[in-house]
């Protein structure tokens, strides 16, 4: 994901007086805000956000920064202040840091959709590219506080992180990577020509799978771990994944000639893809993936070289959805 650009500024609302009922104290809540969310096309998403949020008689800390590890350190600092809540404004990349900053804890979070992919809101039936429509959710669920749902582990490098959609590790991953070394084009285009790119070149992996305690030498040309059902944008590698049901769903593609994989791929947004001789989906609660000069990649985001290790923690998110 592109570092959003921008002045570093924030926008600080005391959290003294009441919203009119009864006197309570105002809900505190602190909106994150990506301004190059669908590549700058939204901008000014945030802005709206905060209006609508303020209007409902929220107290509102807006956060901006040149950065995304700026931004992530400035969300960790606000909430140590102990608001009611964390708003993201993007795309699955700012899921995502939602998700490493609230999982495993009881702090809500709500997601405006803005971004390319959102893949995460589309499972959870938020409106996308609506901003006054995702306040709107998000001010309904936090008063009735939400929903629970499962959230991934990702340990990698000895480093450990949470993600909310998927981790990838194969040709999509590869296309990732790719497509993230071009500064041109911009948007869903750089993906598509990425993909082609990446088409001529690529051969199938051989993975070591350990799922559930069950080791195998396998080859793939991709492998995926989701806890939703759509990556990229709307790819239904899993269609009958949920994020609320104690699983991830073990996604695979089994080695196929460029031509087999490129007639494959576009049913893939259909979810059409599943009764392919190639295609593998079981559910596992843990997996550990090994291969050699393969790099993953969780919620877009990238993470680093095989291996890694993931697992499911049921119940670790609140979302305001």
């Amino acid at each position: 994901m592109n570092s959003p650009a921008g002045p570093d500024h924030s926008f600080d609302l005391p959290s003294t007086g009441s919203d009119g009922l009864g006197g309570r104290p105002r809900r505190r809540i602190v909106l994150a805000v990506n301004p190059t969310a669908a590549f700058g096309r939204h901008a000014l998403a945030g802005d709206e956000a905060a209006r609508c949020l303020r209007a409902a008689g929220l107290d509102v800390v807006v956060l901006r920064r040149d950065s995304m590890d700026a931004l992530r350190e400035a969300v960790g600092e606000a909430l140590r202040a102990g608001p009611d809540a964390l708003v993201v404004v993007g795309g699955d990349g700012m899921v995502h840091l939602g998700v490493n900053s609230l999982g495993g804890t009881a702090l809500p979070l709500g997601i405006v959709p803005v971004g390319t992919g959102n893949d995460m809101a589309r499972m959870l039936g938020l409106p996308l590219q609506d901003v006054a429509g995702s306040c709107a959710r998000v001010i309904s669920a936090l008063a009735d506080g939400g929903r629970l749902i499962d959230a991934g582990r990702v340990t990698s490098g000895g480093r450990t992180m949470w993600f909310a959609g998927a981790v990838s590790a194969g040709f999509d991953a590869a296309v990732n990577e790719r497509a993230n070394s071009w500064k041109w084009p911009r948007g869903t285009l750089r993906y598509t020509l990425a993909m082609l790119r990446e088409l001529g070149s690529f051969r199938a992996i051989t993975y070591t799978v350990t799922a559930d305690g069950a080791s195998a030498r396998e080859g793939a040309m991709l492998i995926s771990v989701a806890n939703v059902q759509s990556i990229g944008g709307g790819m239904r590698i899993v269609p009958d994944a949920a994020p609320d049901d104690g699983w991830l769903d073990l996604f695979v593609v089994k080695p196929l000639s460029r031509l087999a994989l490129l007639a494959v791929f576009p049913k893939v947004f259909s979810g059409r893809h599943t009764s392919h001789p190639a295609v593998e989906i079981r559910r596992v609660r843990s997996v550990r993936l090994g291969a050699e000069n393969v790099v993953a990649y969780a919620d877009g985001e990238r993470i680093g070289p095989l291996p890694l290790e993931i697992d499911v923690v049921p119940g670790a998110l609140r979302v305001l959805a």
